[in-house]
């Protein structure tokens, strides 16, 4: 039987050997071209690597450090009948959103029109006072130490996105804010992610290694165009793990249920308050001396 690839087998152009396979590739293959995407977990407070829901490397060190390429707009909800029980199956949520105000439309069990009104959302409706509908935010990060390899899928709970936090042990949110407030993009700075120890259940917080340069820049920049990162912060978990559909109730026949039996840090919803006048915006400084001042405090 003759070869009808032969034309691809050898003797491609140099600039092809560069490349990875294109989203209209990926797309005409039937899917992703791969099935899921690698994603970092936090589980048990171990950096673990997960592809297609299966673990295949972990690192037990406390911190780690990456550049964050790309993140959801919004950050998202999910909830589940269904106690988790370790070692049992897992499932997709039973009813989620995406930006956190409306169930998604592909949620199978959506329960409230709008997440503000939605009884999963009120304190209580989880375990002691926790909501029983989960906050988290979706990151694609690279690791610092490989700007041009793998793009992960970090998924955020609460805890590591909301709070003041204190100096160089910040929530996502008041870091990213920290970063904003000199002028500089998040996607221009090492980001040192460390567990909270003092925290019972899985928690990060963040703090500034060092700024990129232009060229290191340059290639985070690409990386968060890719098609790999955008799959990253647009796929749930489990779409990206390719897990089960949940065989859950309509809203009808939907019972207030509580979300998986962990013990949970309670971390206040975000409140949107209205705009206060901006007050003149501070002379920027040397940003080798900012962050030397971080990390003497």
């Amino acid at each position: 039987m003759s070869n009808d690839l032969a034309v691809l087998d050898g003797g491609l152009p140099s600039y092809l050997k560069e490349l990875e396979l294109d989203s209209t590739t990926k797309a005409l293959m039937g899917g992703s071209g791969g099935g899921g995407i690698k994603r970092i977990s936090i589980k048990g407070g171990v950096w673990r690597m997960m592809v297609n829901g299966k673990e295949i490397a972990k690192n037990e060190d406390r911190a780690m450090n990456v550049v964050i390429v790309a993140a959801s707009p919004k950050v998202s909800r999910t909830w589940y009948a269904k106690s988790y029980t370790e070692g049992g199956d897992v499932t997709a949520p039973d009813c989620w959103s995406a930006d956190g105000e409306v169930p998604d439309p592909t949620a199978t069990a959506p329960q409230s029109k709008r997440c503000l009104d939605c009884p999963q959302n009120a304190k209580g409706s989880g375990q002691g006072d926790s909501r029983a509908c989960r906050f988290s935010q979706r990151l694609a990060v690279v690791l610092a130490n490989d700007l041009q390899g793998d793009v992960f899928q970090l998924t955020l709970p609460a805890a590591s996105i909301f709070g003041a936090g204190e100096p160089g042990k910040w929530p996502l949110q008041t870091y990213a804010k920290m970063i904003g407030s000199k002028g500089v993009p998040i996607t221009a700075v090492v980001t040192e992610m460390r567990f909270d120890t003092s925290s019972a259940t899985p928690k990060l917080t963040f703090k500034p290694i060092k700024v990129l340069n232009p060229d290191e820049h340059n290639m985070v920049i690409d990386q968060g165009k890719s098609d790999a990162a955008q799959r990253a912060i647009t796929m749930t978990v489990s779409q990206a793990d390719n897990v089960k559909e949940p065989q859950a109730p309509k809203l009808e026949a939907a019972k207030p249920a509580k979300a998986e039996v962990v013990e949970v840090e309670e971390v206040e919803e975000p409140v949107k308050r209205s705009a206060k006048k901006e007050e003149a915006p501070a002379e920027k400084k040397d940003l080798s001396k900012i962050l030397n001042e971080w990390d003497d405090e």
